[in-house]
This record gives structure tokens, C-alpha cells and sequence, in this order.
């Protein structure tokens, strides 16, 4: 049986009506036979379960880590000391000494002239001076003693990670806090998550988000550190979410920085395609290891927007908007209106 041009394209407007019945979800039956195949919950977003999907957000968490304790600096090992006499030239600093200084050795001890060598790490300027006066005294009537640090090189705290220029900081008499040494680093690399900051002191590892007090919200969140404290700034992770299907602008949704509802992704990439999308078909895959949720949001109307609002998107969520019956069929006359031309031409030359 021969079908002319205008009977092809009745057929085909007479499936299209009848496709144009399909509702959402999809039959129960069905439904239940591909969810227990493939572990699939289908859900549906209405009224009365819209605030399961609403997250409560507590807001940037305090650091564990605290401040070390500030006070005078105790010298050690490697730093440089200028120590003066007054009117006593010959206690000098010899040539041989560095930095025109003496440096205290890695046992701890510092040369000087007379006492030979004197015990130094761990003790203040203060403590020290005290120590030399006393020393000299055998020698010198009432000796005025100046001691002052010269290079600090014996404490120390590390930063790596997203900075500009990672390496080690000198703890000098003044303390150093978190956000001082990062800037002391170049400061955070634009990939940098400052939410994420890690400092490793003792053995344990502790999170700074170093973002909440940059924005006012957590002052503590900037602890003074310690020597010997390792400082790592991460790369921010990749959190997106992905809108696909009938949309104006299908693209990939930044979760890093905010919270994101399905009607915020959906109105920031242009709205649904208002002659294409089918507005009760808005769905959301989410998968949990082996198992899959869909969530099925009917935006037809003001209240499904509504609804949509207290939606929360989740990382490598995919929310797909599905094409209109009508649309469907449309495209699959156009699809065939090519080859219907073709038969109608091949006909006319072969009567």
C-alpha cells in the first residue's frame, strides 16, 4: 500500500497526538520494574516532602587548633647574636664570626670571649644578659652588657600548597599568625580554598577555615602559630552540579561557593526553552554509590518554582529537562520531512 505525502504526515500528527497523553512519572508498574532492576528510587517533589530537602546550614565551624603562647622569644639554635661591652673593644666580635655576630651552635652553647662557651637555647635576651654580666664580672668591674638578635633562624614555620612562594618563615619577637604567614608566603594562588587551611603541629592535623575570618564571621579562626607548625593551602575541589536537556544554557553549576536550589540553577542558565521543554518534566539524577535517586519536579506552575527553591542541588547532581511530546514529535517530522520529500519526487518521475 502506496501512502501519498499528505497521508505520511497525517500518520505522523496522529502519533504525535497520541504521545501528546504521556504524564508524569511514568506508569507505576513500570516504574517499579526499572527502579528494582537498576536500584533506582523515583521520587516525586511535592508539598509534603520538600523540607527533607532542605539542608540546615550551621555556618563556618570554629578551628580546634589553638593560638601558641606568646612571650618573649626564647633563642636556639642557628640565630644570630649581636652582644656588645660597653667600653670593652676587645670583646669584639672576632672576624671568623658570622653575620658580624655570634651564632649559637646546634648544641645549644655560644662562644665568647673569657667564659669560653655558655649554655643559650631556651633562654630569653634577658636571661641571657644576666648570664654574660654575672661571667664577666670576674673580669670586668660592673660590665654593661647589650644583647640583641641579629637573624632569626632557629624557629621556624613551613607553608606549602597554593601560595606564590612556599618555603619556610622565621618566628622572630613578634607572633606570627596564620594569615601573616600565608601573606609572608606571597599570599593564596587563585585556585586556593581559604576554607580549607591545614596546619600539622605536635603530630595532629588540624583544619582552619581562614575564609571565616577574613569575612568578620569567626575572629578566632586566625591562630597564632607555633614553631615547627607545617601550613598547607589546598586547591579548591571541583563542586558542580550539571544542567542538561531543554535549557537555554546548558552548563556545568559552581557548588564551591554557595548553595544552590534547583530554581536558582535553572533561572541562572536562561530557563527552561520555553517552545521545547516539557515544564513537568524537570528531573534530578543523584547517585549514592550503587544506588540512584530521581527526583521528579513539576515547574508547570508558580508553585513548582516555589518548591524548587528549598531544593538543594548536591555535588555531580545532573538535573535534565526533558522535551515536550509535542516537541518530540515535531522534530521527528522534521527528521522525516527530508525522506517524505525524496519518496514524494521519486513518485512524480516514476508514475
Amino acid at each position: 500500500m502506496r501512502l501519498s505525502l499528505p497521508g505520511l504526515l497525517t500518520l505522523c500528527l496522529l502519533m504525535a497526538c497520541t504521545d501528546g497523553s504521556v504524564t508524569f512519572p511514568t506508569k507505576q508498574k513500570s516504574q517499579e520494574r526499572v527502579a528494582a532492576e537498576t536500584h533506582l528510587t523515583i521520587v516525586r517533589i511535592n508539598q509534603d516532602n520538600i523540607t527533607t530537602f532542605a539542608k540546615p546550614h550551621g555556618g563556618p565551624e570554629a578551628t580546634k587548633l589553638s593560638s601558641a603562647k606568646t612571650g618573649e622569644y626564647k633563642i636556639g639554635a642557628g640565630d644570630v647574636l649581636s652582644i656588645y661591652v660597653f667600653d670593652h673593644p676587645e670583646l669584639a666580635v672576632p672576624s671568623a664570626q658570622v653575620e658580624a655576630g655570634f651564632m649559637v651552635k646546634s648544641d645549644g652553647s655560644l662562644s665568647y670571649p673569657f667564659l669560653n662557651t655558655i649554655p643559650a637555647a631556651g633562654k630569653t635576651v634577658e636571661e641571657l644578659r644576666a648570664d654574660l654580666t654575672q661571667g664577666l664580672t670576674r673580669y670586668f668591674p660592673e660590665p654593661q652588657v647589650d644583647i640583641r638578635v641579629l637573624a632569626f633562624n632557629s624557629q621556624r614555620v613551613v607553608v606549602t600548597g597554593e601560595v606564590n612562594r612556599p618555603g619556610t618563615l622565621a618566628l622572630d619577637t613578634k607572633p606570627m599568625t596564620l594569615l601573616d604567614a600565608i601573606n609572608g608566603a606571597g599570599g593564596m594562588d587563585p585556585d586556593a580554598d581559604a576554607r580549607a587551611v591545614t596546619v600539622r603541629r605536635g603530630g595532629k592535623l588540624y583544619t582552619v577555615d581562614l575564609a571565616s575570618y577574613m569575612t568578620g564571621d569567626l575572629a578566632n579562626n586566625n591562630p597564632t602559630l607555633a614553631a615547627g607548625d607545617l601550613v598547607a593551602v589546598p586547591r579548591t575541589r571541583v563542586m558542580e552540579a550539571y544542567v542538561l536537556g531543554e535549557i537555554n544554557a546548558a552548563a556545568a553549576v559552581d557548588l564551591s561557593k554557595d548553595t544552590i536550589t534547583l530554581t536558582q540553577a535553572i533561572t541562572r542558565q536562561g530557563g527552561l526553552q520555553q517552545n521545547r521543554a516539557d515544564a513537568r518534566g524537570v528531573f534530578v539524577f543523584r547517585a549514592q554509590g550503587k544506588d540512584m535517586t530521581v527526583y521528579q519536579l513539576d515547574v508547570s506552575s508558580p508553585t513548582g518554582l516555589l518548591l524548587g527553591t528549598q531544593f538543594e542541588l548536591e555535588v555531580r547532581d545532573v538535573v535534565y529537562i526533558t522535551t515536550s511530546p509535542l516537541q518530540r514529535w515535531n522534530d521527528t517530522i522534521s527528521r522525516l520531512l527530508p525522506t517524505v520529500s525524496a519518496y514524494s519526487t521519486a513518485q512524480n518521475l516514476n508514475p
